[in-house]
């Protein structure tokens, strides 16, 4: 066996776990603009570190400026020998505080973080306290008013399938498609939270967050349960809510085929202990 340090001729492809808080970046993807900070940056900048090489990073969903993540995946290619160690510890001894590799997995070669992803699952936030939190700015959507969850959880099941959600997308996305087949929501008061949780096969830019701004809207009282449907088969953006905050969205799970052999369980953030 090579020592950790040696030089390796076979490429290998590692899958990383990887968490991170996104208020203190400009989003996940890497910028032609050097002064923005993104995430891909810094965890390309630390893997070369440790690889001896340039690295480039592929991730299962792009998130937003703001936008955090306990579950995000992603893989790199490598020609030199390196341990589980070193992909995490010795990672995270490179990397900014606000992000950090959970775990390293060696992966076939034919894994691919996005395209052999069968599912994401994002958690949306919401705190209705009257004063918000200190502790938890930047990483909850504070709204201070009591929403009604039940009626959002009901219209939110007018969600489910395959649907051309151009109605929820951002002006400046650019898929090809608007359409995405959501597998689940739900929307339930976790100990004075509200968490609406949603499972899609993948997600168009905003998508989640104008959901959540327009299941606000419903949650409020402002909208009737039925009128969410009636965005969706109108495909308008200027008909659904505002787009909600990205403070409280999270990245928590990302689905693969098990004979991909990679575990991605769901993580949520520690505002969420117990929750499943």
């Amino acid at each position: 066996m090579a020592p950790p340090n040696a030089a390796s001729n076979q490429l290998s492809r590692i899958a990383l776990t990887v968490e991170y808080d996104g208020s203190a970046f400009s989003g996940w993807q890497k910028q032609n603009t050097p002064s923005l900070n993104t995430v891909q940056q810094v965890l390309e900048t630390a893997l070369a570190k440790i690889a001896d090489h340039s690295v480039s990073i592929v991730c299962a969903g792009r998130t937003d400026a703001g936008v955090h993540a306990t579950g995000q995946i992603v893989h790199f290619d490598s020609r030199k020998a390196r341990d589980k160690k070193a992909w995490v510890q010795g990672v995270n001894s490179l990397l900014p505080k606000e992000v950090r590799v959970i775990c390293a997995s060696p992966v076939e070669l034919a894994f691919h973080a996005r395209f052999t992803a069968i599912y994401r699952r994002y958690c949306y936030l919401i705190s209705s306290a009257s004063v918000a939190s200190g502790i938890f700015n930047g990483n909850i959507t504070c709204i201070k008013r009591v929403l009604d969850t039940q009626a959002m959880h009901r219209a939110a099941q007018s969600l489910i399938g395959e649907h051309d959600f151009s109605a929820f997308r951002a002006a400046g996305c650019q898929s090809v498609s608007a359409k995405r087949n959501v597998f689940s929501v739900s929307v339930i008061d976790w100990f004075g939270i509200t968490v609406i949780d949603i499972r899609a096969n993948a997600f168009l830019q905003h998508m989640v967050r104008n959901i959540g701004g327009s299941l606000i809207d419903i949650g409020a009282g402002k909208q009737e349960e039925s009128w969410i449907g009636e965005v969706l088969d109108s495909k308008d953006r200027k008909k659904a809510g505002v787009t909600a905050p990205p403070d409280g969205l999270y990245l928590v799970e990302v689905g693969y085929p098990e004979k991909s052999l990679l575990d991605s369980r769901p993580r949520f953030p520690l505002i969420l202990a117990g929750y499943e």
